[in-house]
């Protein structure tokens, strides 16, 4: 009797062995899901192995209850990736392969559900004699002059799902499911082919001439026209009739990249993956790639989990975004599982940015990766202009110096447009008692509540707690209470009293949060005229602004002094990534910086030198420092409402002598210690050798799952963490 280990969504790592039936019409398969009787609960789970023995006395074994799919849901080399990815980022694999699922299969659906069905007379239906019900004839009729029709096709002509459904019942007609794989035999439709400049003519060339699995860093300055280097090494991949992965680091990005493609590519079967698709859409993407019906995926990080029918190329962009990394649950990267799989399938993979992260840019210093530099805009013969403004003893309101006013002035005077930034939403981060300092702090979290006044709010933007203001200070009484502090809320009303007649668009969570809205605002902000955009981060993923010839930023100074090792790195980033939104239209932009510290050598040296030479000097503080990406790091974190149950908790898991190989440091409050009433509290986990560092997790976990404390806490392991806090 053959034996199944079987995966299920359960907090443990290990599988658990299952009889299955006998005399099965088809081989039963490691990927394929199940129904099991699970701890007196039925539960859906994915068959890691077929044996014929088990550690387990075979009498006392359950039977399973039901086998879902007659071919596996997961191929093997994405089952491959996927227990990869449990075992490098020390998660249950049963949660793991569940969360890679689209939520329709992870229900047991059909995979077929969404998919485009057909409709088409039986033998026994071309040959049946006239119906007595009139809309049943009538769909007969309808099929025997149109051949096989799309469900709904015949829905939008009246046709009821009534009389459909009963005449599939009497075998008058079948329906069926049929994949749309002709684009892979058509000629490839190729339009608006841009002319590559030698730079990008190098890069196609080198990336073209690869053979097999090779990683390429492509670190193009903004406006270097990396994306065009993409489309043109895609032709090839399509032209091969094989298929590809675009990841994106968020939704925000999805809409205007997915155009650029679809105008390039006009006849190829294009697909999306993101958070706002509906469960039917993803479940139809999933399979429309699994049957090879689509050409190219454009989705952010969990669309590394798709199946495809014959990947040829694998494409990160912007790949230093933090958006690629999960921040809960299974905690992996989108960018190192995409190096994994292009390795796995021995194909391309190309990580494009104009600010890499340091982890990815040191592999291309060792000559792990190989590095194509694009160092020229492609449409701009100037580089933008920096302007550091020193913001000691500088007239200002609402955030925004005197001299910043009179800049914004001028260039809406030449019908351009103005990028204020400032990465800090709401109107202002508290609100201050000017007689007793009161603060709006938030009860359960230990930081501030940001004041909302379009909506009159006080919200946490941590624990999600939200209040009205108060008219009286709760400590003193007394009514004087202000704004302290600025958000880009407060920007865009004081912009709009300074400019009356300028439209100003506001881009941050709040104001896209409907659907279309981000769209909408981007089309607005793509019409000619003087405007003045208002945001945050969001304004600095990608888009393509081509009237914009000022960037403010605003601010500048929080990302200098910080606990996270990381904080120059990502402000630099922040930095390049805002000021590239200046100068697209073939005109040198111009970048202020407010800052008071107008002297700091991480400033000094980007607007002088640029992002390349300042990561490779950051690099070498990194070596000196011993921090990543010269050593392996872990961070494992524990909450829970009595903070004395997670100090006791994490200091049994600090050994009495020290560990040959690994340090740790801790237990330690994490930056924010407290978040919607739970105490937090985080141990750093390091290593110089990474194999060292996951022999010890592995031990670790294998420990907390025996221990009685590690219930009564929330606890999380987070391997190559990008967020300390």
């Amino acid at each position: 009797m053959k034996i199944a280990a079987v995966s299920i969504k359960v907090p443990l790592h290990k599988t658990f062995d299952y009889l299955l039936p006998e005399h099965l019409p088809f081989d039963v398969a490691p990927g394929m899901r199940v129904i099991v009787n699970f701890a007196r609960q039925k539960k859906i789970g994915i068959i890691i192995e077929v044996k014929n023995e088990s550690d387990f006395d075979i009498k006392k074994l359950k039977k399973v209850d039901e086998i879902l799919d007659e071919i596996p849901i997961l191929q093997p080399h994405l089952l491959a990736l996927l227990k990869f990815a449990a075992k490098y980022y020390c998660y249950p694999l049963g949660e793991t392969l569940q969360i890679a699922l689209p939520k329709l299969l992870r229900q047991g659906k059909s995979p077929d559900k969404t998919s485009i069905s057909y409709l088409e007379l039986t033998e026994q239906g071309k040959a049946h004699k006239p119906l007595k019900g009139k809309k049943q004839q009538a769909l007969v009729e309808h099929l025997l002059g149109s051949g096989k029709t799309p469900i709904t096709e015949l829905k939008a002509l009246g046709f009821a799902s009534q009389t459909i459904k009963s005449l599939i019942n009497n075998k008058v007609i079948h329906e069926f499911i049929e994949f749309d794989e002709q684009w892979q035999s058509r000629e490839l439709s190729v339009q608006n082919r841009l002319t590559l400049n030698s730079e990008q003519a190098v890069a196609c060339a080198a990336i073209n001439q690869s053979e097999g699995y090779k990683t390429f860093l492509l670190e193009g300055i903004t406006g270097s026209g990396k994306t065009e280097v993409y489309l043109q090494v895609l032709e090839q991949v399509l032209k091969q009739g094989k298929q590809a992965l675009v990841l994106v680091p968020e939704i925000g990005l999805t809409p205007q990249t997915v155009n650029r493609f679809r105008r390039r590519f006009p006849d190829t079967p294009i697909m999306l993956w993101h958070s706002a698709l509906t469960d039917n859409e993803r479940l139809q993407t999933w399979r429309f790639c699994e049957k090879g019906s689509c050409a190219i995926v454009i989705g952010t990080r969990s669309a590394i989990f798709t199946p495809f029918a014959k990947l040829g190329m694998i494409i990160v962009d912007e790949e230093h975004d933090n958006s690629f990394k999960q921040q809960d649950t299974l905690r992996y990267h989108a960018r190192d599982l995409a190096a994994f799989r292009a390795h796995q399938l021995q194909v391309p993979l190309i990580l494009g940015s104009a600010t890499p992260a340091l982890e990815t840019l040191h592999k291309a210093l060792a000559n792990k990766y190989q590095l194509l530099t694009l160092a020229n805009r492609a449409q701009t013969a100037t580089d933008n202009q920096y302007h550091l403004l020193d913001m000691k003893g500088q007239p200002e309101e609402a955030g925004i110096a005197k001299a910043s006013l009179d800049t914004i002035k001028l260039h809406l005077k030449k019908q351009k447009q103005v990028m204020v930034f400032l990465n800090r939403r709401g109107f202002s981060p508290t609100l201050i008692c000017h007689e007793c300092g009161w603060l709006s702090d938030c009860e359960r979290c230990s930081t501030n509540a940001t004041y909302h006044k379009s909506i009159q709010s006080l919200i946490c933007h941590h624990c999600g707690d939200q209040k009205p203001p108060p008219f009286q200070c709760p400590d003193c009484g007394s009514t004087q209470i202000m704004p302290a502090g600025k958000g880009t809320e407060q920007i865009e009303e004081y912009l709009h009293e300074q400019f009356p007649d300028i439209p100003i668009n506001r881009i941050d969570r709040e104001t896209t949060r409907k659907k279309g809205s981000l769209e909408q605002a981007l089309t607005e902000i793509n019409t000619s005229g003087p405007r003045i955009l208002v945001g945050t981060q969001m304004l600095a993923k990608g888009h393509h602004f081509p009237d914009v010839s000022l960037v403010i930023i605003l601010d500048v100074d929080s990302g200098l002094y910080s606990c996270d090792f990381r904080a120059t790195e990502h402000l630099a980033q922040l930095i390049i990534q805002v000021s590239g939104r200046a100068g697209r239209s073939g005109e040198a932009g111009q970048v202020l910086l407010q800052t008071h510290f107008p002297e700091h050598p991480l400033l000094q040296d980007l607007i002088n030198n640029g992002y390349q030479d300042f990561a490779r000097y950051a690099l070498t503080e990194r070596e000196v420092t011993e921090f990543p990406p010269y050593t392996a790091m872990a961070l494992f974190r524990a909450e829970a409402h009595d903070i004395q149950l997670v100090l006791d908790f994490l200091n049994l898991l600090i050994p009495e002598q020290s560990l040959h190989g690994i340090q740790l440091l801790g237990p330690i409050p994490a930056p924010l210690e407290k978040i919607a009433g739970k105490f937090r509290y985080q141990i750093h986990i390091q290593s110089d050798n990474r194999n060292n560092l996951h022999q010890y997790l592995s031990q670790l976990v294998d420990y907390l799952s025996k221990s009685k404390l590690a219930a009564k806490v929330r606890w999380s392991l987070d391997v190559d963490p990008i967020d300390m806090a």
